[in-house]
C-alpha cells in the first residue's frame, strides 16, 4: 500500500511560502548557515585558519545531506544538530582535513538548532509583517467604501441598535493594526542570536568568546544580546503569543463573516469561485470555508501558544524536554497563522455584500433595534427608569403582538403627551441613530495613515 502524502491538507490550513521557509531543507540550512558563519568568525576571531572559512561553507548545503538519515539518527541523539554537526566534519574533513577541526568549535547543538530557528523566524515575521501590511489595505478599503452603511447591531446574537459596516469593519481593521505594531517589537525583541557554548560562558573559546559572538552576529546579520539564553524562552514565547493573539483577531473576522453568512441572515458572502464551498451531497451549498479554516486556526493555535508558555520553566542552563517541546510547536504556530491571514486576506477582498438583504434584516423587527433611541428622548421628560420601563413593556406588545413598534407607541397615551407622531418617525429611522459610528470608522482609517 502506498504511503500517503505527509502535508495532503496544507494547501487548506497553511501558505507555500510559509511551508517553504518551515520545510526540513530550510530547517537544515538555517543551522548550516549558523555553521558557515561561525567559522567565518572564528576565523575573524584568529582561532581558525584563513582557509577554514571557505572549505565549511562549501560543504554547508542542505542538498548535501539526507533528511531520512539525519531523522533517524535524531531520535538517538536526541537533537538534530548532533549528527548533522557531525555528518558535516566528516564532509569536510574529506577535502580539507585541518579545516574540519573547526566545524562547530566552541559552539553547542543549542546554538546551531535556535539560531536557525531565529533565521526561520526572520523569514516567517518578514511574511507576516508583509501579509499583515496587505490585510490592512484591504480592510481600509472595505472601511472606506461603507463608512455610513447602516446595518442592524447584534448583541447576545439578538437584534440591537444599528450600526454601520464601516465601523464593524474598522474594529476588525484597528485590531489588525495592533498587531503590526506588536510584531515590530516582537521582531526586535526575538530576532537575536544564540551563541553559548556548553553552559553559555563561551569557555571553549578562552578569552576570544564575546569577539567570536559578536563576529557571528555580523555575520549573520542579527543582533547580539547581551548574554546567551538558552534556558530563557521568552523570545520564542513571545513569537506564538503574537501570532497566538493575531490568529484570535482573525477567528474574530471570520466569526462574524460566517454568521453573517448564514442563509436567515445572508449580509455577507466569501468570495464565489468555482468548486469553493460546495458540498459531497448538497448541490445548493456555499460554504464560508474560508472563515471555517481561520476558526480551525483559531482553535488549535492557543493550545500550542499554551505549550509554548508551558516550555518555559526550563533547568538550569540547559532544558531537558521543554526545549524538545518547542521544535515543532512554533513552526506549526506560523504555519496556522500565515493560512488564516492568507485566507482572511482573500474573503475581505473578495467580499461580497449584499444591500438588499441588509435592509430587510434592519426592519425585520419593526422598529424594536430603535427602542433605546425613543426611551433616552423620552427618559428627558419623564425621567430614564420609567422611560426604559415605559418602552420596554411597548415593545413587548409590539413583539408579541407582531406589530411596528412605533404603531404600539402612537397608541400609547403617555408616549403621544411628550411625542409626536413626527418625532416617532425621526426616532425610529435607523439612518438616525448610528451615533459617531462614521466619525470612529474614519478615525480608524485616519490614524492608520498618520503610521504609514
Amino acid at each position: 500500500m502506498n504511503t500517503p502524502p505527509a502535508h495532503l491538507l496544507d494547501p487548506l490550513f497553511t501558505t507555500d511560502e510559509m511551508r517553504a521557509v518551515f520545510s526540513d531543507q530550510r530547517r537544515l540550512q538555517g543551522m548550516l548557515d549558523f555553521e558557515a558563519a561561525l567559522a567565518r568568525a572564528l576565523a575573524r576571531a584568529g582561532i581558525a585558519s584563513s582557509s577554514a572559512p571557505a572549505a565549511i561553507a562549501a560543504m554547508c548545503h542542505a542538498e548535501l545531506f539526507s533528511i531520512e538519515a539525519l531523522g533517524r539518527e535524531a531520535a538517538l541523539a536526541g537533537n538534530l544538530a548532533i549528527p548533522l554537526v557531525k555528518r558535516l566534519t566528516a564532509l569536510v574533513a574529506e577535502k580539507d582535513q585541518q579545516a574540519a577541526a573547526f566545524v562547530h568549535s566552541g559552539a553547542t547543538s543549542q546554538d546551531a538548532m535556535d539560531t536557525g530557528l531565529v533565521l526561520q523566524l526572520r523569514d516567517a515575521l518578514a511574511l507576516f509583517d508583509s501579509g499583515l501590511a496587505k490585510f490592512s489595505d484591504v480592510l481600509a478599503k472595505l472601511v472606506e467604501a461603507r463608512a455610513s452603511t447602516v446595518m442592524v447591531g447584534r448583541t447576545w446574537l439578538q437584534q440591537a441598535p444599528p450600526v454601520t459596516l464601516g465601523l464593524k469593519a474598522a474594529g476588525w481593521l484597528d485590531a489588525i493594526e495592533r498587531h503590526r505594531a506588536r510584531l515590530q517589537e516582537t521582531r526586535a525583541r526575538a530576532l537575536v542570536l544564540q551563541f553559548g557554548g556548553a553552559v553559555g560562558t563561551l569557555a571553549a573559546l578562552g578569552d576570544r568568546g564575546p569577539a567570536v559572538a559578536a563576529a557571528l552576529a555580523e555575520e549573520l546579520k542579527l543582533p547580539l544580546p547581551r548574554i546567551p539564553w538558552h534556558a530563557q524562552r521568552d523570545r520564542f514565547a513571545e513569537v506564538a503569543t503574537t501570532l497566538g493573539l493575531l490568529t484570535g483577531s482573525l477567528g474574530k473576522i471570520a466569526r462574524d463573516i460566517s454568521l453573517l453568512a448564514q442563509t436567515e441572515v445572508a449580509e455577507l458572502s466569501e468570495p464565489d469561485a468555482p468548486g469553493r464551498g460546495g458540498s459531497s451531497t448538497m448541490p445548493h451549498k456555499r460554504n464560508p470555508v474560508g472563515s471555517a479554516v481561520i476558526l480551525a486556526a483559531a482553535t488549535r493555535v492557543p493550545a500550542l501558544v499554551s505549550t509554548m508558555l508551558a516550555a518555559m520553566p526550563q533547568e538550569h542552563e540547559r532544558g531537558l524536554g521543554g526545549w524538545h517541546a518547542e521544535w515543532e510547536t512554533l513552526p506549526e504556530i506560523c504555519l496556522l497563522s500565515s493560512g488564516a491571514l492568507s485566507h482572511a486576506t482573500q474573503i475581505v477582498a473578495g467580499l461580497e455584500i449584499h444591500d438588499s438583504n441588509i435592509a430587510r434584516n434592519l426592519a425585520a423587527t419593526h422598529g424594536l433595534p430603535l427602542a433605546e433611541a425613543v426611551a433616552m428622548v423620552l427618559a428627558k421628560h419623564i425621567g430614564r427608569l420609567p422611560a426604559h420601563e415605559l418602552i420596554e413593556q411597548a415593545s413587548r406588545r409590539a413583539l408579541k403582538d407582531a406589530r411596528p413598534l412605533g404603531d404600539v407607541l402612537k397608541e400609547d397615551a403617555k408616549v403621544r403627551a411628550h411625542l409626536s407622531e413626527s418625532d416617532l418617525a425621526r426616532l425610529l429611522d435607523p439612518k438616525n441613530y448610528t451615533g459617531s459610528a462614521e466619525k470612529m470608522a474614519r478615525d480608524v482609517l485616519s490614524a492608520r495613515a498618520r503610521k504609514a
